[in-house]
């Protein structure tokens, strides 16, 4: 069986649209059509029903779902394994959050190496959606990320959390803060909503950005005021570039592990999951 199959018919399965499953996988609706069609022919029942009111799930197709994850998962990670480089036949791939590369990412390498010594680490930065479908399909073995997207497969657990601190290269006062030059983080839909609810009069500006070392990079070759994690903060103030405007409320955001839900019981991805625990949990 080809996996592009399968792929077509999960994406289906959550998209409910063949012209947006279409869309999404880059090829021609027809081509969708066919992949269903051929797979149903394997499979000999039909899978989904379309009518006017849109395409739904067969009893079949809902039976059959949990199954074609669980294939897409095993194909996966057969792919990863032979690709894998370290001596002992064995790699995790872990995902992290673009904001969070910078906090004692040696430290953690370092952990890492003590506690699995026979494990190869491939470390990737990305954004939290990208890696819950990375999870779900099995290209990721671990993520730590701000944003969970929930599903059958997935397993989730609360790390600690990150501080957000608002600088400024023209003032340390948060009455003195000027709209036009105030830089919106987007860094993830739960700061966005924290941010909203504190600073209503700051929600809507003409420039928002959602990675703390663009909004860094801004700071210092341009002016105005914004939120960066509490580390560049205190850099940023050290070299001289901003202040902290200290009346401004300090914005935590969450960080979350995941993984997938078959492996949340193995010995190795809990001990990730406790070096992960203290590094990111309320000790740091």
């Amino acid at each position: 069986m080809q996996i592009e199959l399968i792929e077509t018919f999960l994406d289906l399965c959550e998209t409910r649209s063949f012209n947006q499953t279409a869309e999404r996988l880059d090829i021609t609706q027809s081509t969708v059509s066919g992949r269903i069609k051929a797979l149903e022919a394997i499979i000999g029942v039909r899978l989904f029903q379309r009518s006017r009111a849109g395409t739904a799930l067969t009893t079949e197709g809902l039976r059959f779902e949990p199954h074609a994850r669980s294939l897409r998962y095993n194909w996966v990670t057969a792919l990863n394994a032979t690709r894998d480089v370290a001596d002992s036949g064995v790699t995790m791939r872990v995902g992290l959050q673009h904001d969070l590369v910078g906090i004692g990412i040696d430290r953690l390498i370092s952990a890492f190496r003590a506690a699995l010594p026979q494990t190869a680490f491939l470390l990737e930065a990305d954004y939290s959606a990208q890696m819950c479908t990375d999870l779900t399909s099995g290209a990721q073995d671990v993520a730590v990320l701000f944003t969970p997207k929930p599903g059958p497969d997935l397993h989730f657990e609360t790390l600690g959390e990150v501080a957000y601190v608002m600088v400024s290269t023209q003032t340390a006062r948060l009455s003195e803060v000027r709209r036009d030059s105030y830089i919106l983080a987007n860094y993830a839909p739960a700061f966005a909503a924290n941010h909203a609810a504190l600073l209503p009069r700051l929600a809507q500006v003409s420039l928002s950005i959602g990675q703390n070392a663009a909004m860094v990079d801004l700071l210092t070759s341009l002016s105005g005021t914004a939120y960066v994690m509490r580390h560049s903060a205190q850099a940023l103030v050290a070299a001289g570039t901003c202040a902290i405007v200290t009346d401004a409320p300090v914005i935590n955001q969450p960080v979350f592990v995941g993984l997938n839900l078959r492996n949340r019981h193995r010995a190795a991805y809990r001990r990730l999951v406790g070096l992960l625990r203290d590094h990111y949990g309320p000790k740091r």
